[in-house]
Formats: structure tokens, C-alpha cells, sequence
């Protein structure tokens, strides 16, 4: 029983520390491995749910819109936030992956962060072309 609890310890001390390197350091989570993700049928549920309040149709903060694709390939005040075949470089997944606190999105109180699986696929829909 004590090698058990110790397994499970050991197991539960491994996924609360998935994205953070031996350093310290936040890593991004992993692209998913699924293919031909699209906006509307993958992504604009999981911004709907967690980003347009706040960049969205009524809200715009930081000039960033996410309610749709043209919306969301626009440049924001701080240029373009995703640049498509490229998620590592685009500022939105590190803001979602809050990799620098004061660009974390959605920032402390205001919402849910995004899982390790949503963060994932918004990855892989942009390495995908972000169609």
C-alpha cells in the first residue's frame, strides 16, 4: 500500500508540473496531433468560451479581436498575434500559455486559463496554416 500512495504521489507531482521545465521555466505545451482543425469548428468555441469578452465584437482590449479568423489574423496594438505555421513565435499562444506572468491571458482573476489541451489544439490549428 505505501509503494501505491507513493506511485500515486509521485504520478499526481508529474502532471502539475507538465509544463514546467526542471529550471523553472514554463514551456509550451505540445501542438496536438489532430489534423484539419479550422476556426470555426475547433478553435472559435474555445475563444468564445474563454477570450471575446474581452476580445471580442463589443470589447477589444489591445486592439486583439478573437471573435473571428479575419478578426483574429488582424494585427492587435502589439502587431500580429499569430503568425500561422508558426505557433511557438506567435504571441498569442504564449499569452494563453502564460509563459510571461504580465502577458498571461486571461489575466489573474479574470477568467479560467486555458488547459494544456486547448492551448495544444489552438497550437496545431496554427502550424496548420491557421485556416
Amino acid at each position: 500500500m505505501k509503494r501505491f500512495t507513493i506511485a500515486l504521489s509521485l504520478c499526481a507531482g508529474l502532471a502539475l508540473a507538465s509544463s514546467v521545465s526542471a529550471a523553472g521555466k514554463k514551456e509550451l505545451p505540445p501542438a496536438a496531433k489532430k489534423a484539419g482543425l479550422t476556426f470555426d469548428k475547433d478553435i472559435k468555441p474555445i475563444f468564445e468560451k474563454s477570450c471575446v469578452e474581452c476580445h471580442g465584437e463589443k470589447k477589444q482590449k489591445g486592439k486583439l479581436r478573437l471573435d473571428t479568423l479575419a478578426n483574429t489574423l488582424k494585427a492587435s496594438e502589439n502587431g500580429k498575434s499569430v503568425i500561422p505555421g508558426k505557433s511557438a513565435d506567435s504571441s498569442l499562444v504564449k499569452a494563453i500559455a502564460r509563459l510571461v506572468e504580465d502577458d498571461a491571458m486571461p489575466p489573474e482573476g479574470k477568467g479560467k486559463p486555458l488547459t494544456n489541451e486547448q492551448i495544444g489544439l489552438i497550437r496545431a490549428w496554427i502550424d496548420q496554416g491557421a485556416k
